[in-house]
Formats: structure tokens, C-alpha cells, sequence
């Protein structure tokens, strides 16, 4: 199982806690898994198909839309951590 790391507007699908164990083989089956056990959890995450504007996705530290994207493949141990985009000035 891949853990999931949850920045805390999204912990409301882990019941409060920071991570998850979901399966797949790639980010978006992750992903999709996780919606299957918790409805509502991918629209926070994707949109049309792609990684909403706002919201970055790691796969084991690197950003995942300088891999694959969505179709980035994971294996057993991999952590994946989502976070909201951070802006300021």
C-alpha cells in the first residue's frame, strides 16, 4: 500500500488523521481509490481529468507534473503527500 500524506483541508477524508493507505499503481489510481472510499475526495484533488490549479501533488518528494502527472507509476512504499499551492509576497 502507498501512504498518503494530507495537508489539513483534506484530513475531513482521513477522519483527522494525517495519512492514508490506499492502492494502485499509478497517482490517479491512488487517488481513485481513496474517492471510492471516500466520495467527494477527487474533485478536492483533480479536475477535468487533470491536478486542479491549486494543489500540488508529490510522489516520494518530487512533483509528480514534472514526472508522469496523474500517470506517474508507484509502487508498495511510495509516499505520496498533497498539498495545497502556497502563494505570498
Amino acid at each position: 500500500m502507498v501512504t498518503v500524506r494530507l495537508a489539513t483541508p483534506l484530513r475531513k477524508f482521513s477522519d483527522g488523521r494525517p495519512e492514508i493507505k490506499a492502492s494502485g499503481k499509478t497517482v490517479r489510481e491512488v487517488l481513485e481509490n481513496i474517492d471510492r472510499q471516500k466520495p467527494g475526495f477527487l474533485e478536492k484533488v483533480v479536475e477535468n481529468g487533470e491536478i486542479r490549479q491549486f494543489i500540488n501533488i508529490f510522489h516520494n518528494n518530487e512533483d509528480v507534473r514534472f514526472k508522469k502527472g496523474l500517470d506517474t507509476e508507484v509502487e508498495e512504499d511510495d509516499v505520496i503527500s498533497i498539498l495545497p499551492a502556497v502563494s505570498g509576497g
